[in-house]
């Protein structure tokens, strides 16, 4: 069953993200590819903003392992979106990442998803437990699942 799209208020963190003319495909609103730039764009935002992603040369990086979209309503270019960003779980060397796309001024998510991060040694590959400093950073995002 598609769940029912979830509202501005229960997101923690938002990043203001304008459409471009090249997001558009031929049926006239944005293509299902480009949401998950904007769920990756946000993610990242945060995480190099709070000083906890480097990466270029950090020793632990995050491996998308899971990924997944609900689409409600349309976006379209030039709409601005607003991606609200929440964490659902913190595990020992994993994070879930929830994501909702809100056109500007609009309460009700077009579309909403998440990623599921596993953070890895960047050489061996093998996961690592997060860092303090990660989980201090994503502490305020923790939300609460009913």
């Amino acid at each position: 069953m598609k769940p029912a799209s979830d509202s501005r208020d229960s997101y923690r963190h938002f990043l203001r993200i304008p459409t471009r003319w090249m997001d558009n495909d031929v049926y006239g609103h944005v293509n299902n590819v480009n949401y998950y730039s904007y769920f990756d764009t946000v993610v990242n935002e945060y995480l190099m903003r709070k000083g906890v992603l480097d990466y270029e040369r950090g020793e632990t990086i995050g491996l998308v392992v899971e990924t997944h979209c609900n689409y409600f309503r349309s976006i379209a270019f030039p709409d601005v979106i607003d991606a609200g960003l929440r964490v659902a779980r913190l595990g020992s060397s994993s994070v879930r990442y929830e994501i909702g796309l809100f056109r500007e001024g609009e309460d009700e998510a077009a579309a909403q998803g998440h990623f599921v991060h596993v953070y890895v040694d960047r050489e061996s590959r093998r996961p690592k437990p997060l860092s303090e400093a990660l989980r201090a950073v994503l502490d305020p995002l923790v939300v609460i699942q009913e």
